[in-house]
């Protein structure tokens, strides 16, 4: 399958793409033809899985419908260090192996080391042969033992306990920003500054902060992803600006990890991006549009819980005009700092979004 497909398009790669929509329901037949019902079918699925919703198939949007193909028992899973496994058969094998409280990590549907070792827990548990791969015989004791085990969430658990165990204090947490710059010169400049603002805040309280591009300089998400998980951070926030062919799209939106079709998500991601957004909407006038689930690499792949907060649209008249504020951009800091704080308060120690300041964290000595 190509990489880029769009309305318009004809010939083999589009009766591939129609024909893999077919089978998983969002088509009724192959076509030949890259048509309106081809482009509803390609959005439709890209709703499903938490992309961006385009109507193109592009690289991302590939890959996902590869992984959609398969299903658990369709070919023996293994972990490949090069060419780690991806697929929706995978999504499954961890999320059944979470509820029978085996510890593969994030259910991600890649088949990593992590999940080997779950595999080769779960195969020693039921005195299969212990070699990691989750082939035909697997398969089979997964089933015996479903029937006779009900699970619930551990890993959800687990984050949150990683999470409250971490403590109020920011100290010696690790933070990641990466202030985006896909959305040109202007709006980059404008995450930057947010960016620089806030790390001169979380350094301030004792935080190890990290930014993933300089003024000028900038690296792929994959690198962004990879750095974030090799220093080990505590959290990754992701600042980007839209922009949009109709100038009236307006508002502030945070997204994090989750999915809806193999019914996971990351806790401690979605409640950091609950904080944020109410505390932004709180303090300014941004329209709401709400806190999504998504599947995007940076979400998905960033062991830490990962947020993306979409700070308005540069391509609004009003929304470009507040962000171009300097007032304005340091109420965006600090509704992000209070949200930070309220993430590893315990309940019970909790404010009303919009009431809790910077001094009442001095008061209680969580910053001097």
């Amino acid at each position: 399958m190509t990489s880029e497909l769009r309305k318009g398009d004809s010939g083999d790669a589009v009766i591939q793409l129609s024909t893999t929509l077919s089978r998983l329901g969002f088509l009724k037949s192959a076509l030949s033809e890259f048509d309106q019902n081809v482009e509803s079918a390609v959005k439709a699925f890209q709703q499903e899985r938490g992309l961006i919703v385009s109507g193109i198939l592009d690289s991302t949007t590939s890959r996902s419908l590869e992984e959609a193909k398969w299903k658990l028992g369709d070919r023996t899973l293994s972990f490949n260090v090069l060419a780690p496994i991806r697929g929706d058969d995978v999504a499954q094998l961890q999320t059944r192996l979470v509820e029978m409280g085996f510890n593969c990590g994030r259910v991600d549907g890649i088949f990593g080391s992590q999940t080997e070792l779950a595999v080769k827990e779960f195969q020693r548990s039921v005195g299969a042969k212990v070699d990691g791969q989750f082939g035909p015989s697997s398969v089979m004791a997964m089933v015996r033992l479903m029937k006779i085990v009900s699970g619930g969430a551990p890993q959800q658990l687990r984050e949150e306990v990683t999470r409250a165990n971490k403590g109020p204090s920011l100290a010696n947490k690790v933070i990641v920003l990466d202030p985006a710059s896909e959305c040109g010169p202007e709006a980059s400049a404008i995450t930057f500054d947010i960016a620089q603002r806030l790390e001169g805040r979380l350094i301030a309280l004792g935080v190890s902060v990290f930014l993933t591009r300089s003024a000028t300089s900038h690296i792929s998400e994959a690198e962004r992803i990879v750095t974030s998980n090799k220093i080990g951070a505590d959290l990754v926030l992701s600042l980007n600006i839209d922009r949009y062919k109709n100038e009236s799209a307006h508002g502030v939106a945070t997204c994090y990890y989750g999915s809806d079709t193999h019914g996971v998500h990351s806790v401690v991601g979605e409640r950091f991006a609950t904080l944020v957004q109410r505390e932004i909407c709180a303090r300014t006038d941004l329209l709401n549009c709400r806190t999504h689930a998504k599947t995007w690499d940076l979400l998905r792949l960033t062991k830490a819980p990962a947020v993306r907060i979409d700070l308005g649209y540069i391509s609004n008249p009003g929304d470009a005009l507040r962000l171009n504020e300097k007032d304005f951009r340091e109420t965006v800091v600090e509704s992000i700092m209070i949200a930070i704080q309220r993430l590893y308060l315990a309940a019970e120690d909790d404010a009303k979004t919009g009431t809790l300041k910077i001094s009442d964290l001095r008061r209680v000595g969580l910053r001097k």
